[in-house]
């Protein structure tokens, strides 16, 4: 996908916007992919990782019984991080890395979320792979969707 951390940084830069995170799937490897762009302490008010399903609840606002594998959660762990840490945008990360299924849900199934002052939204991702793979291919698709979103805001 080729999106990095600089592509961020100046895109935010020339926006001023500020970014946030929210992973599950990924355990912070997001937000360090996304750390690690020029001058981040300007544009990147940080991550939160929420591995358990409590977690997302108390911290992040999933209502309780929601599939943790689902649009509705990748959705709630942006609006929620997106809230929390005071950022003009934030995307999640949740799904299967595998190798084997979880809840129903085949390995590489990975819903990324979206949430900016206006809307909110999530996407569908199937990956293959082995574990390693499908992570790696999440964090590319998630700095993607982050820039995605950067270029297309408008402000509030």
């Amino acid at each position: 996908m080729g999106t990095d951390a600089e592509d961020l940084a100046r895109a935010c830069t020339q926006r001023g916007l500020s970014l946030a995170v929210a992973e599950s799937l990924t355990s912070g490897m997001l937000a360090s992919a996304v750390g690690s762009g020029p001058d981040a302490q300007d544009w990147f008010c940080g991550g939160i990782v929420a591995y358990r399903t409590e977690v997302k609840e108390r911290l992040l606002g999933l209502p309780a019984g929601v599939d943790p594998c689902s649009a509705i959660c990748a959705r709630q762990l942006a609006i929620g991080a997106r809230g929390l840490l005071g950022a003009d945008i934030a995307v999640s990360t949740t799904g299967v890395g595998g190798p084997e299924p979880e809840g129903g849900h085949a390995p590489g199934t990975v819903f990324l979320g979206w949430a900016t002052a206006a809307a909110a939204g999530s996407r569908l991702l199937t990956l293959t792979g082995e574990p390693e793979a499908v992570l790696d291919q999440t964090v590319d698709a998630a700095l993607a969707l982050l820039l995605e979103t950067v270029e297309a805001h408008r402000g509030a």
